[in-house]
Parts: structure tokens; C-alpha cells; sequence
């Protein structure tokens, strides 16, 4: 006999666990079935671990400035094994939560493989055999893994994808770190900044492809600075793996180099876990990995949803929550559900110098059509930044010349990624420019920079 729900949801990461809490507080009779970790890869293998290490190679990093702000600190050093043992620790902590949170909400919770076997159907299999469920609705929150291009696949040992590089089995000496999106970007950080002498090589024209080309300019110096060496415009061609050490053939400007790295990691993009859910047999469009979906996340077969990483860009946590949050409210018969506005959605890379950014670049903007005006905003001229000993870094924000609109904007620096969210309030509400320059912002703080990059955009700046 099978266990009857009025929801399935197949994946407990930052979509699905999301999803299946929503969909309880609504009423709905909810089983989530997970086949490893609650908090799927973000809790478990991404988003807060990396963060935790991240924050362990700030303090470091802080620590070797210390006599700039009148302190002391001798014999400075790190021990890998501890830095990685909080990070695991932090993950542990907020994977259980999620447990917490599903006894709260009287959410079944089955941990096994799940396919959907016909519609509102879905067999589990678990270490104590198969259960079956039916619900009229299920939700797909399979979510995606790490790509693998042939000849350059992770083995764990000398080249590593981003679970291996979170629970090190050494300290890389001589990285080299394949592609620069946000994974790459702050692995290279991470391990750099701990001492290893790192490489990060790009295949695009520049690093952190997504981002405005003003913002990639500025942390490719940044980063060179800090000792990285970049390559744009680069391919590794190949990975000659001996025990002690990989050889890597980088191709460019037309030319092919051997570099010798005892340690690389393979950051080239993700795909969808689609595989063994029985999508296509009940008609589900895949499109490269990735569950075809209208702004709903409706994959056109009655009661199937897609969201978060399986269902496409943006490949982020908090799209993936919102749209749990959506789907559950649409499935329990809410009136006022609205879809998420995936240009609106802010995107952030916590490397040093941080990086974030929402909605269009200024090539994008004029590519649309638009006619824009831009302002600019320097740390250097902030109080806060330079009491802070953070003056590297900006804040650029693109309008609409006509209706004042605010169609992007973009940062680097310290704290970005904290500040990005009033610009993201600021598109949500159809803010315009007229309306942020009228704003007061709080003195000293970070934020001032947002007012003063606005006012810029009207050649009205004060401090710069």
C-alpha cells in the first residue's frame, strides 16, 4: 500500500526543505525525500562551509595586518586540519536544524532514491527496502553537481572538485584552479590567501564572466595583488596526473605551455541531476541537464514542479528557496503568488575583495537598448571603508536615462555582499533613481557609497 501525501517533495536542499516547510505551514501533508544530507549541497558541501573557511582565511589574512591598527600579533599561523573541522562543524549545526525544523512542521522525512514511477507517483528506495507515495502534487528539487570535462575529471588526490577541496587531504603548495565563476573565484581566494601559490585560468576574456566588465577589471587587479596569476583566454588542454604532482598543457594566444601543480581544482560549471527520476517516461523536457519549467516552475505535466538548480540559471540558494516558497503557496491554492523575477535576484561571490551585483551590466543594458546614465562610487572616499582598513574597491549603478529605472548594479569590496540586498529591495519596490538620490543614508557606514554612486549618475557626487 502506498504512503498517501498531498505533497512530495524529492530533495531537501535550500529549494525542497524550503518547499516542504511552506507547504506545511499551509496545511498540506508534506514527505520530503532526501538520498544523502538535509540541507542538500548548500548546508552540506557549499554555500556554508566554504563561507565558514572562507571567514577562517579573512581572520588570518586580518591577522598578519595587525600593525596597521596599532596591535600585535607574533607567530601567526593556521592549522589546516582545525580550519576544516569548524567549517564541517558549522554544516553539521545547520544540517541538523533542517531536522528540527521538519519534526516542528510534522514533515515525513524518508531518506532514500526517489523516481517517479507515473503521475503523483513516486517510489523510494531505502536501506530497508522500496515505499511507495502518492500525492496530487510533487516538487523536484534534485538540485546539480559539479561538471566534469573529460580529461580533467576530480580524482580526490592531486586534482579535486569543490567537496574534495572543502575537506583537503593536504595543503596545496602550487594550485591551479580551472575556471573562475563564483566556486572557483573563492576556492582560489581561500588558498591563496593561506599562502598556496595559486593559478586560476579562465576561457573567457575575463575572470568572473557573469559579472559587469568594470568589476572584473578591478578584481583581476585586486587579485594579482594579492600574488594570484590569471589567465583569460586560457583552456587546459590536458591533466598528466604522476603521484607526486600534475602536469597541466594551458593553451594560449595560440599557444601551448606545460605548468607542473601539485594540486588542481576543477571549477568548470554544473549540471543538473536529472539522471534515474523517471522524467522522461511521464514527458518532461530536459534541455542540457535542466528541467524545462514556465515562470512557475510548472514543467507542463500536471502537479510535476521543478526548482532551483535542476530547473536553470540563476544556480543560486536563495532562488531555489523563493521558488519552494512559491511553488508550496501555489500548490495549496493561494491567490497571491507571484513568479520570481530572475533579473531581480541578486548574485554574490565572497572572495576578497567581495563581489555582488543585481540585475543588468552596462553592456547588457545598452545591448536591451537602453539609454543610460552610470554613477560611480570609490571606497577610497568612504569614512567607514578607510576606519575600516577596506579602501580597495566601488560601487557602480546603471539607470535608465528616461524613467530613472534602476537597471543594475555592482560592487566589489568589503561587505558587498551585505549591501547588495538594498539595491535588490530598491528594483523589487521600482525604486528610481529620483528616489534613492532622496533616501537618507546612515553616517558613517558602507551604505553611504550606494547614495553617493547614485548621485554620481547625475554628476552630483559630494565626497569624490
Amino acid at each position: 500500500m502506498a504512503q498517501k501525501f498531498d505533497l512530495i517533495v524529492i530533495g531537501a536542499g535550500p529549494g525542497g526543505y524550503v518547499a516542504a516547510i511552506r507547504a506545511a505551514q499551509l496545511g498540506l501533508k508534506v514527505v520530503c525525500v532526501e538520498r544523502e544530507h538535509l540541507g542538500g549541497i548548500c548546508l552540506n558541501w557549499g554555500c556554508i562551509p566554504t563561507k565558514a573557511m572562507l571567514r577562517s582565511s579573512e581572520v588570518f589574512h586580518l591577522m598578519h595586518r595587525a600593525k596597521e591598527f596599532g596591535l600585535k600579533a607574533e607567530g601567526i599561523g593556521y592549522d589546516l586540519d582545525a580550519v576544516v573541522k569548524r567549517s564541517r562543524g558549522v554544516a553539521k549545526q545547520l544540517s541538523g536544524g533542517i531536522g528540527h525544523l521538519f519534526k516542528k512542521n510534522k514533515i515525513t522525512t524518508i531518506m532514500g532514491e526517489a523516481k517517479t514511477t507515473a503521475k503523483g507517483k513516486v517510489s523510494v528506495k531505502t536501506d530497508k527496502g522500496t515505499e511507495e507515495l502518492e500525492a496530487k502534487d510533487i516538487v523536484l528539487a534534485t538540485g546539480a553537481r559539479a561538471r566534469n570535462l573529460p580529461g580533467l575529471e576530480a580524482d580526490g588526490k592531486r586534482v579535486w572538485n569543490y567537496k574534495h577541496a572543502l575537506v583537503p587531504a593536504h595543503m596545496p603548495k602550487k594550485l591551479l584552479v580551472i575556471g573562475s565563476g563564483a566556486i572557483g573565484i573563492e576556492f582560489a581566494s581561500f588558498y591563496n590567501t593561506l599562502g598556496a601559490e595559486t593559478t586560476v585560468v579562465e576561457v573567457m576574456d575575463r575572470i568572473l564572466p557573469v559579472e559587469d566588465a568594470e568589476i572584473s577589471a578591478f578584481a583581476k587587479k585586486q587579485f594579482e595583488k594579492q600574488g594570484m596569476k590569471i589567465l583569460q583566454k586560457a583552456i587546459v588542454k590536458s591533466l598528466d596526473r604522476k603521484d607526486d604532482k600534475v602536469v597541466a598543457t594551458i593553451e594560449s594566444d595560440g599557444k601551448a605551455e606545460t605548468h607542473d601543480f601539485d594540486t588542481v581544482i576543477s571549477a568548470v560549471g554544473i549540471v543538473g541531476n536529472v539522471e534515474g527520476l523517471g522524467l522522461e517516461e511521464l514527458g518532461v523536457k530536459i534541455d542540457r541537464t535542466h528541467v524545462v519549467t514556465d515562470e512557475y516552475c510548472r514543467t507542463g505535466v500536471e502537479g510535476l514542479y521543478a526548482i532551483g538548480d535542476i530547473a536553470g540559471a540563476p544556480w543560486l540558494a536563495h532562488k531555489a528557496s523563493h521558488e519552494g516558497v512559491m511553488v508550496a503557496e501555489l500548490i495549496a491554492g493561494r491567490n497571491d503568488v507571484h513568479p520570481v523575477r530572475p533579473e531581480s535576484i541578486a548574485g554574490c561571490t565572497y572572495c576578497h575583495p567581495q563581489v555582488a551585483s543585481v540585475g543588468m551590466t552596462e553592456a547588457k543594458a545598452k545591448e536591451a537598448g537602453f539609454e543610460i546614465k552610470v554613477g560611480h562610487f570609490p571606497f577610497i572616499g568612504n569614512g567607514k571603508a578607510i576606519a575600516l582598513g577596506e579602501p580597495e574597491g566601488m560601487v557602480k549603478t546603471i539607470f535608465d536615462k528616461k524613467t530613472g529605472e534602476l537597471l543594475g548594479a555592482h560592487m566589489i569590496g568589503a561587505e558587498v555582499t551585505e549591501l547588495i540586498q538594498g539595491y535588490v529591495i530598491g528594483r523589487q519596490l521600482e525604486t528610481t533613481e529620483e528616489d534613492l538620490a532622496h533616501t537618507v543614508f546612515p553616517h558613517p557606514t558602507l551604505s553611504e557609497m550606494m547614495h553617493e554612486s547614485v548621485l554620481d549618475a547625475d554628476g552630483r557626487a559630494i565626497h569624490f
